[in-house]
Order: structure tokens, then C-alpha cells, then sequence
């Protein structure tokens, strides 16, 4: 089943996006630039081999529901993230608001 829905912060909108897969879940949250998502992200392939693109993206390890995803710690960031200032530990809610 795939879940979708609106999340509203002051800063603007997100889109929370839930998709059960059989054993796992795939969890992500994104806006107009940007995203974080749950473990299945390859950060490693966004920087090295899709570094042209300069996706703006952070992965949390661990989580398995929206709300874990915003409350977790980031653990690896994009570079093109990092530029704009968005941080290994932050969490995704704070990442959000720099994607907003």
C-alpha cells in the first residue's frame, strides 16, 4: 500500500509518502527541493555518480514510521545538503525546514 499526505509546517509544505513493501517500509519526506528518507537512500550514489545533479537529500537509519523519520537524527547528507546547511545529526524536521 502506498500512503501520501500533506504535512504542514510554518516554514511551507511537505509531502509524506509511506510505502509498505513486504518486510519493510519505504519512507520518505519531501518538498519542491529537496528530501530525507528513511535507510534504502544510497547517499554514497547521489554524491558520486549523480553529483551533477546536486540533489539536496538526507537518510535516517532506524525508522519505520513518518514521525521517526522527522524526530531521527540524520545519519549521512548529501553534498549538495551540506551546502545549503543541512547536517549529519540534525533531525529530518530540522532538514525540512531548511528544504521549505
Amino acid at each position: 500500500m502506498i500512503e501520501v499526505q500533506p504535512l504542514s509546517f510554518p516554514e511551507g509544505t511537505a509531502l509524506a509518502i509511506s510505502v509498505q513493501l513486504p518486510k519493510t517500509n519505504l519512507l520518505v519526506v519531501t518538498t519542491d527541493k529537496g528530501y530525507i528518507m528513511c535507510g534504502a537512500l544510497d547517499v554514497s550514489l547521489l554524491n558520486q555518480r549523480l553529483t551533477d545533479r546536486q540533489i539536496l537529500a538526507g537518510r535516517a537509519v532506524g525508522v519505520k514510521t513518518i514521525q521517526e523519520l522527522l524526530d531521527a537524527p540524520l545519519e549521512s547528507v548529501t553534498t549538495a545538503a551540506e551546502n545549503i546547511g543541512i547536517t549529519v545529526g540534525m533531525t529530518g524536521r530540522e532538514a525540512i525546514f531548511k528544504l521549505l
